[in-house]
C-alpha cells in the first residue's frame, strides 16, 4: 500500500485558498511547544482557534503547567490573524473511560490511539458548533507519533460529523526542528513524557535503565 504525503495533501489545500477568504481552524493542541511551529507555520494562512484539550495529563499540576505554556506561546506568536484559545475540560476519568482495557499496552499502541480520538473527536464537535472550515491536532509534529494513524482518525471523525478534517505531518519541512527551536528562543518548558501516568511511567524506566 503507497504511504501518503500528508504534508503534499495540505500544500494543495493551503495553494488553493483565497486571501480575501481566510477559512477558520479549529487546532487541537497537546502542548505549547508541539503547537509552536505549527501556529507558526498555518497563522499564515488561517484563522485559528487553538483548543488545548488533554485530559490525559498526569498529575494535575503538571496540566497547568502546560496550558500556561499554551498560553504563552501564543502570545508570543507574530500571527497574520488573530488567535484564539479554547481550554477543553480537565478531567481524568475522561481518558481513563477513553483508554479502558489497553492500560497495558506500551506508547504508540491501541492506548494512544484511543487517546488521540476522543480529544480529536472533541475538536471536531466544537468545530462543527462554531461552523469553522477545518480541524486538525497538532500531534503529527511528534516523531515519536504515527502521523498516517492520527490522519486516518480525522478523516474517520471527518465522515462522521460532517466537518472537514486538516490532513498534517506537521514533522515534515523540519517543523519538529523548528519547534524545539522556537522552544529554546522562547524559554518553553520541554515535558520529558507525552502526558499520561503511563507515558511517565515508561520514561522514568527509561532513565532507570540508560
Amino acid at each position: 500500500m503507497e504511504k501518503i504525503n500528508y504534508q503534499k495533501k495540505l500544500d494543495k489545500i493551503i495553494d488553493e485558498i483565497e486571501k480575501n477568504n481566510v477559512p477558520k481552524l479549529l487546532l487541537h493542541s497537546c502542548c505549547g511547544p508541539c503547537s509552536s511551529y505549527v501556529l507558526e507555520y498555518l497563522s499564515d494562512y488561517f484563522e485559528i482557534t487553538v483548543f488545548y484539550y488533554n485530559p490525559n495529563i498526569y498529575p494535575e499540576e503538571e496540566y497547568y503547567i502546560r496550558l500556561q505554556e499554551q498560553r504563552d506561546v501564543i502570545d508570543k506568536i507574530e500571527a497574520r490573524y488573530p488567535i484564539k484559545l479554547i481550554e477543553g475540560k480537565y478531567d481524568l476519568k475522561i481518558y481513563y473511560d477513553a483508554i479502558k482495557g489497553y492500560e497495558k499496552l506500551g506508547e504508540g499502541t491501541e492506548r494512544c490511539f484511543n487517546c488521540y480520538e476522543f480529544r480529536m473527536r472533541e475538536a471536531a464537535i466544537l468545530c462543527k458548533k462554531f461552523n469553522m472550515d477545518y480541524f486538525t491536532t497538532t500531534l503529527s509534529i511528534s516523531p515519536y507519533k504515527n502521523a498516517s494513524k492520527i490522519n486516518e482518525i480525522g478523516e474517520n471523525i471527518e465522515k462522521e460529523f460532517g466537518v472537514k478534517h486538516l490532513p498534517s505531518d506537521f514533522k515534515k519541512k523540519g517543523g519538529y526542528q523548528r519547534s524545539i527551536q522556537l522552544s529554546k528562543d522562547w524559554n518553553l518548558y520541554r515535558q520529558d513524557y507525552c502526558g499520561c501516568i503511563f507515558s511517565k511511567r515508561e520514561a522514568e524506566n527509561r532513565l532507570k535503565n540508560e
